[in-house]
């Protein structure tokens, strides 16, 4: 495990925008999973705006980790965000997209999906593998949407999962652990101080930490690593960068 420490979320996602640039150069076809959330948000107008010419985006493949069930013309839809905020800045082929259709139903799109996975990506022990997935965490310590009452979703047989937001009730589909843990590497980008207490937990692994599906991730690979700003990071005596 890798922990990065930056002063605040601009620099998470700068540091994160070259570091995911280093990683697309660094061989031909690149598959990565993206996730929702304010921070990637922030990575994806850091992308658009100072690697736009400088990445060549026919080679990277677009995929989520996971997707609320709204419809890609919906504010809540993780799709729309990163069109957004990244794919109507760049030069992208339409046919690198590989979106999770929200407006669908959920269990016949989550079949969908790992079918979709099972073909786009290699496989090893029959798991579709990623070269990047990127995740957040929730103040809960969720990830992906595989939520503390549903951590038995991370060992689901199918590789995508219909998953139920504990407040909402607002379904999802989520890749599940076992996708997760077969990726090349996986990166968290975690920012704020209500990340503070979880951040701890799960890097630390501290007493009652495996009911959070985020101190499940633990790539096969060993490549972990960990984007954090000084606020997520302020239980750990952090060092920053």
């Amino acid at each position: 495990m890798d922990l990065k420490i930056y002063k605040d979320k601009q620099k998470v996602a700068e540091q994160f925008s070259t570091y995911f640039v280093e990683k697309v150069g660094a061989g031909d076809t690149f598959h990565v999973a993206l996730s929702g959330g304010s921070t990637p948000k922030i990575v994806f107008d850091v992308l658009a705006e100072n690697f736009s010419d400088k990445v060549d985006w026919n080679k990277v493949h677009f995929y989520w980790g996971d997707e609320r069930c709204v419809p890609p013309t919906d504010d809540e839809s993780n799709y729309k965000m990163t069109v957004e905020h990244l794919f109507s800045k760049i030069e992208v082929p339409q046919e690198n997209i590989h979106r999770i259709l929200g407006e669908k139903d959920p269990e016949t799109e989550a079949m969908r999906y790992a079918n979709l996975l099972e073909i786009n990506l290699d496989r090893v022990e029959d798991i579709p593998q990623f070269d990047l997935i990127i995740l957040g965490m929730g103040d809960d310590g969720h990830t992906a949407s595989i939520f503390p009452h549903e951590i038995e979703l991370w060992d689901a047989e199918d590789h995508c999962v219909v998953a139920t937001h504990p407040e909402s009730g607002q379904k999802r589909v989520s890749i599940n652990g076992k996708v997760i843990n077969a990726a090349k590497e996986v990166a968290f980008l975690v920012t704020g101080a209500s990340k503070a207490e979880k951040v701890k937990a799960v890097t630390e692994k501290t007493k009652g930490s495996e009911a959070y599906p985020a101190s499940l991730v633990d790539p096969k690979s060993g490549n972990l690593v960990w984007f954090l700003d000084e606020d997520a990071a302020a239980e750990l005596n952090p060092n920053p960068s």
